[in-house]
């Protein structure tokens, strides 16, 4: 597809490090010639790899991405802290890591994976009173935000170096994780757990959802060819499948609802409850469907012909 037309459909780019995702958004809206474009969870500056983009209708589908589990690489240095607990903020203190054992570090890392209470870094985009938490810090206050919930599905380190003469030991990791958390404080207190502080110093997202980093693209080659995942295909990969008939089909893209098929309109799809995705016998999305007693309720509706704005 060439930049100059207008496409509803999800662009997976691999972000660049120093952009911001909405840098990426930016930038994305020039090559597709329309502003309705979004994204589906922020990367920081820093890391790179997997940020889904919506470009117009598709957009709508975002909301469904944002919360699916996130896959990570990233390396972690232990016998540092930072203040943004990543490596673009100052060190504040520094403790020797060579002497800890592998055993010792995995059993801390076993202790960071299953369901947790997660501080966030004090310098994430989560707002304090309307204020970015990050924008309070740089201002020279002291955030401490609230401990949340979420799910380390996997944490498995793949290498341990020594750095520095043996004072710092450098780990790679993989992470999968639930929407929500956050790597670099996974590294934060994976640090304080031995006792010798730790902090991010690489991060790249090689999965969200089902979107992975082997369909994704740079900038610079989306400028040469803006390759768009169509909403069809989109959907088919995000959610449950349910074929309507021809009448079915007329019935939804016009809201109406249907009835509830057997194999239940909101189903588990890998991904949690997700509604289903109706598709027409010509394969286009419809509907995105909700199970409301016997019957099965349009939530969005994706109706042939709705115009790609």
């Amino acid at each position: 597809m060439n930049s100059g037309q207008v496409h509803s459909g999800l662009v997976i780019v691999d972000k660049p490090q120093g952009w911001t995702s909405h840098d990426v958004v930016g930038r994305m809206r020039r090559l597709a010639g329309t502003r309705k474009v979004g994204h589906a969870g922020t990367l920081d500056p820093m890391a790179t790899g997997v940020l889904v983009v919506g470009i117009n209708r598709a957009t709508r589908l975002l909301t469904y991405i944002v919360g699916t589990p996130k896959t990570y690489t990233a390396t972690i240095r232990l016998g540092q802290s930072t203040i943004t607990d990543d490596a673009e903020g100052d060190v504040t203190a520094s403790t020797p890591a060579g002497s800890i054992p592998a055993d010792a570090i995995r059993a801390a890392v076993t202790g960071l994976t299953g369901e947790i209470s997660q501080v966030p870094s004090s310098v994430s985009a989560i707002k304090v009173n309307g204020q970015r938490a990050y924008n309070r810090v740089r201002s020279g206050e002291d955030v401490v935000l609230q401990a949340r919930p979420v799910t380390v599905h996997s944490f498995d380190i793949t290498d341990i170096r020594r750095q520095d003469g043996g004072a710092i030991q450098d780990l790679d990791v993989t992470v999968r994780c639930s929407s929500g958390t956050y790597i670099r404080a996974l590294a934060r207190d994976l640090g304080a757990a031995l006792g010798v502080g730790g902090h991010l110093t690489a991060l790249r997202r090689t999965e969200v959802g089902p979107y992975t980093l082997d369909q994704a693209a740079t900038l610079e080659e989306l400028a040469q060819d803006l390759r768009v995942l169509g909403i069809d295909e989109a959907a088919r990969a995000l959610f449950p499948v349910r074929e309507l008939t021809a009448s079915e089909a007329q019935d939804l893209s016009h809201g109406r609802r249907i009835r509830h098929d057997a194999a239940g309109d909101t189903a588990s799809s890998g991904y949690g409850l997700r509604p289903v995705a109706a598709f027409a016998p010509t394969g286009e999305l419809i509907a995105l469907l909700e199970q409301r007693g016997e019957e099965a309720k349009p939530a969005l509706v994706f109706a042939p012909g709705e115009a790609a704005s």
